[in-house]
């Protein structure tokens, strides 16, 4: 089992139109929805590969119920909504059809979270915890939540059981502590390390940094089209990008960090888990809009990587 927290949520809507210009009607293609949010969308790529989850999120409004209503049906996803008294928000994806297109990505910041409504997420973390193989505390958080949330939530996790896997940024990623493993972008790492890394040699050596101050035992580092890095205390090593046309970016993070959890609960080692992470995070790319990575997509580009 995996159990993933997403404190920000979202009703990811996504249409196409033929392009967008400022101050006209956009005639639009009926909208898709889907779940969103990092962790539910982790959830859902594990369920989609063959594995359990249970994601924990906050809910509110009809948007809410709208959310936990595209996420049942699962084979092996069980959503657990803890109540609020916000209202959860939509995200919005506009994807252009003329030639040259371009995606758009409307994100909104999401609603407050009482102290109770917070402990209330956490509290249902670590009780769904207890049998599980790894916790995964994906995506943004909503205003106003501390940023130590996810050292709250690993010091609540019981001794020896599962390991906490973290893919979030800025301060929610600076102030995490016990992490197993966390997956920044470049951006971030040189954000948490507060220089340039321009090599590899550099970007190792900030990775150790924040395994020294306490935050992960391990750091896949995501470098878009030159791929990923995997870095340990022992060892590191850069695994090329899997070349496929990009249909859409969103999700493709998310489904990498699914995979990643998923092998690794299976007992793979970390280099094989980051291999099948990337074609993963490859397989959503061919997916438009809000979809996520296919089962068959993700097994074929795994055995040719």
């Amino acid at each position: 089992m995996i159990v993933t927290l997403t404190l920000n949520p979202a009703l990811d809507i996504s249409t196409t139109t033929e392009r967008v210009v400022p101050e006209h009607k956009l005639r639009c293609d009926v909208p898709r929805r889907d779940p969103g949010g990092g962790g539910i969308n982790v959830a859902r790529v594990v369920d989609a590969l063959g594995g359990e989850a249970e994601a924990v999120f906050p809910a509110g409004g009809p948007t809410g119920q709208a959310l936990l209503a595209t996420l049942r049906g699962g084979t092996g996803l069980r959503p657990h909504a803890v109540p609020i008294a916000g209202e959860t928000r939509q995200s919005f994806t506009v994807d252009e059809r003329a030639e040259g297109r371009a995606e758009y990505r409307f994100v909104l910041p999401g609603p407050d979270l009482s102290a109770v409504e917070l402990d209330s997420c956490l509290e249902a973390v670590a009780e769904r915890a207890r049998d599980a193989a790894f916790v995964v505390a994906s995506g943004s958080l909503p205003p106003g939540v501390p940023a130590d949330i996810y050292a709250r939530l690993g010091a609540m996790l019981p001794p020896g059981g599962p390991r906490l896997i973290v893919d979030s940024s800025g301060p929610a990623l600076r102030e995490t502590r016990g992490a197993y493993l966390i997956k920044p972008s470049l951006r971030e790492l040189q954000m948490l390390a507060g220089r340039e890394l321009p090599d590899a040699a550099a970007r190792v050596v900030a990775a150790r940094g924040l395994m020294e101050d306490g935050i992960t035992e391990i750091v896949v580092l995501s470098l878009g089209s030159d791929g990923a890095m995997l870095i340990t205390r022992e060892e590191q090593e850069q695994f090329p990008a899997i070349p496929v046309p990009v249909r859409s970016t969103v999700g493709a993070g998310d489904s990498m960090v699914a995979a990643m959890a998923l092998a690794l609960s299976r007992g793979e080692t970390p280099r094989q888990a980051v291999r099948f992470g990337m074609a993963a995070g490859a397989a959503a790319l061919l997916r438009p809009g809000t979809q996520l990575c296919r089962r068959e997509d993700v097994d074929r580009l795994f055995a040719t990587a």
